[in-house]
């Protein structure tokens, strides 16, 4: 039996969450850029933080195509790279993250 597989809006609600981690992550690595060395054992914060948006954004690119696989008449470049004003943000909830 397949797996049922994203909806559209699925996809959508994915992408902008995906865009909004995406963008929370590379302002923390230039946080830490700016706060510590580029290289030796203080830079490998920042250095997992890079490797962490690479692969965030081979998955994105991986769920683009999926979508655009699955629903083709619906699906556009801006369901996993949507505008900055449709993003979701990341926002401190006490001791957690969350989306909103």
């Amino acid at each position: 039996m397949a797996k049922p597989r994203l909806t559209q809006a699925e996809h959508a609600e994915l992408g902008r969450a995906l865009a909004g981690i995406h963008e929370e992550l590379a302002h923390r690595k230039t946080q830490l850029g700016n706060a510590y060395p580029q290289t030796g054992p203080e830079a490998l914060p920042a250095r997992k933080l890079d490797a962490a948006l690479k692969a965030l954004n081979e998955a994105r690119s991986a769920l683009e195509n999926a979508a655009f696989r699955e629903h083709p008449d619906t699906t556009t470049t801006r369901t996993y790279y949507p505008h900055p004003e449709n993003r979701a943000s990341v926002e401190a909830a006490g001791p957690q993250l969350r989306l909103v």
